[in-house]
């Protein structure tokens, strides 16, 4: 014998897909409403079928009671199958399809009834209140069966109770009409039925096209791996809808936004102010890569528009690699300035060898001496002006760069500056920017030079770097502080626009202020005001440092023959 295929079992429940879920779900609904409908319906109208049956049914006992010549007949004749009133009963109940007319004196005899034979006899239902004059409607089983009854009291031309008058409805008739209603009620609700599913039908297949026939469970498994992979990347997310408004925004978003989630539904001018960060995102600000800075770091936006109006934009934390990047200028700067001071060291020990050959040994001593007392200068008088150690190094980093660029590099006068910084680090990115963008700006000019004034006025440290460039022209001095603007090319390492926007945060974020004006006598000054930058002073202390000439070079002073040539411009204010 082979054996047999296993047999395949009959599954029941809902279909996997979304579509036919959703539909399956509203024609139950949908069918499940028309019946309650219809249900809710028949149970009125049967009462009201009753009602209206107990109604006619009074209406013709009322009629039949008013009838002078009934209650005459009542009182002259006895009951008789062909008596007066019986007749007259008659013609009424077939005049009105009524089952019964009864009329009967105080006593509950019979004067009148379909069936003759019961003329004379005690009617089956007690008459007691009609009879004491109340007008009754009423569902109630007789010796005809069960009918719709109206009974009111029967009275003398005295307006005396003589009798009362009984009119019953067939209540087989009431029940026709209800059943014969129900086909009808049927008929609205399947209709109905038709039109719910055809509705449910339409709204099922836009929901498939706009899920992509997908199942619930592929649904959910989705929306779990979204909130995954949003909140588990190193990339910062805001999605919006059509109105602008923040829908989303994930946990390296708000960690690089500095918002959390109580943004969600609000906008996003009000979300995070007014600035370049709201117009990138908000997408007033178009492109790709955008830089813009957010506190204090350096983020790289994209913005992609969604079908439903809105847009998702990606944020990505370029702080350190903008670090980097600069530093790794700083350093091809100080490589080249090395390149030359070996260049000139190399000449001057060539020129001290032909002195000594040549015997002219205190011409060789004299030599010497000075090149030693050129560089001891230089960093003394740094570093009797500025006492800070971060500082007084990147000044004479700066002088030596700018040396060799053939820009002279002048500390003023008026400089000094305590050691009793509380934010040093800030203060060097500061400096290091504005004299980088001077060097920029005066580089291959005649008789290029910049100048820097640093001095403390209490607990205010004030920063002045003066260059004799172009300038700056006045309709542009606030656009130079914009995240990303930048009128050079780009390095090779990133993008531009984004040492003074740094220049002007740092300084904002201290209380203070960056703004840039015209110097005397032509060219750019950018000044620098952080209140509160330094630290209190001791009450025995006293200044320490004394103003010392700052290392002046004529104005006409001139590269030296072997100095490299200027380097070009790279990167605007």
């Amino acid at each position: 014998m082979s054996p047999s295929a296993p047999a395949r079992r009959l599954r029941l429940g809902l279909p996997r897909r979304m579509f036919s879920q959703v539909l399956l779900m509203q024609v139950a609904i949908a069918a499940g409403v028309a019946v309650l409908a219809t249900g809710l319906f028949l149970a009125p109208l049967s009462r009201l079928l009753d009602d209206q049956a107990m109604r006619r049914a009074l209406a013709i006992a009322q009629t039949t009671a008013a009838q002078p010549q009934i209650s005459t007949d009542l009182q002259r004749a006895l009951p008789s199958p062909d008596g007066p009133v019986q007749k007259e009963a008659e013609r009424i109940r077939k005049a009105s399809h009524a089952e019964y007319v009864v009329v009967m004196n105080t006593r509950g005899v019979r004067w009148s009834h379909p069936d003759t034979w019961q003329i004379g006899k005690i009617v089956s239902t007690d008459p007691s209140e009609a009879l004491a004059g109340k007008e009754i409607m009423q569902i109630d089983s007789g010796t005809l069966g069960r009918s719709a009854r109206g009974k009111v009291p029967l009275r003398d031309a005295h307006g005396r109770i003589i009798g009362a008058v009984s009119v019953g409805i067939e209540y087989d008739s009431v029940r026709a009409r209800l059943i014969h209603a129900i086909p009808g009620l049927f008929a609205y609700a399947g209709a109905a039925l038709a039109i719910g599913a055809l509705a449910a039908y339409l709204i099922s297949r836009r929901v498939q096209r706009q899920t992509r026939d997908l199942a619930f469970s592929d649904i959910s498994a989705l929306l779990s791996e979204r909130e995954a992979m949003l909140h588990g990347i190193r990339e910062g997310v805001v999605a919006l809808d059509r109105e602008g408004r923040v829908r989303l925004v994930n946990d390296e978003a708000q960690r690089l936004l500095g918002i959390g989630d109580e943004v969600v539904g609000r906008s996003l001018d009000d979300a995070l102010g007014e600035g370049r960060t709201t117009d990138v995102l908000a997408g007033r600000v178009t492109g790709t890569d955008l830089l813009t800075v957010r506190g204090h770091r350096v983020l790289v936006a994209n913005r992609m528009p969604t079908d439903d109006g809105g847009a998702v934009a990606t944020l990505r934390d370029r702080t350190e690699l903008e670090q980097l990047g600069r530093e790794l200028d700083s350093t091809r700067g100080l490589i080249d300035a090395l390149r030359a001071q070996d260049h000139e060291h190399a000449n001057r020990m060539h020129t001290l060898l032909g002195l000594l050959e040549l015997e002219m040994y205190e011409d060789a001593v004299e030599f010497v001496g000075e090149v030693v007392g050129d560089h001891r200068a230089t960093a003394e008088q740094v570093t009797e002006k500025i006492h800070d150690p971060l500082l007084a190094a990147l000044l004479v980093g700066k002088a030596t760069v700018a040396a060799e660029r053939g820009v002279a590099l002048w500390i003023a006068d008026r400089t000094l500056l305590p050691d009793r910084l509380i934010d040093p680090r800030g203060l060097v990115t500061i400096v290091g920017n504005l004299v980088d963008n001077a060097l920029d700006a005066v580089a291959g000019t005649p008789h290029a030079r910049v100048e820097v004034e640093l001095r403390a006025e209490g607990r205010t440290a004030v920063l002045r770097v003066r260059d004799t460039g172009p300038g700056i022209p006045a309709e542009r001095r606030e656009l130079v502080f914009t995240d990303g603007w930048s009128t050079k090319q780009p390095p090779a390492h990133g993008k531009r626009g984004i040492g003074l926007s740094l220049v002007r945060r740092l300084a904002e974020r201290q209380g203070g202020s960056a703004r840039v004006t015209e110097a005397e006598g032509g060219g750019a000054e950018f000044v620098v005001v952080l209140p509160e930058a330094l630290e209190e002073p001791e009450p025995a202390a006293a200044d320490r440092g004394a103003l010392v000439p700052a290392r002046q070079a004529p104005a006409d002073t001139a590269p030296a023959p072997d100095t490299p040539a200027p380097i070009p411009e790279e990167e605007s204010r």
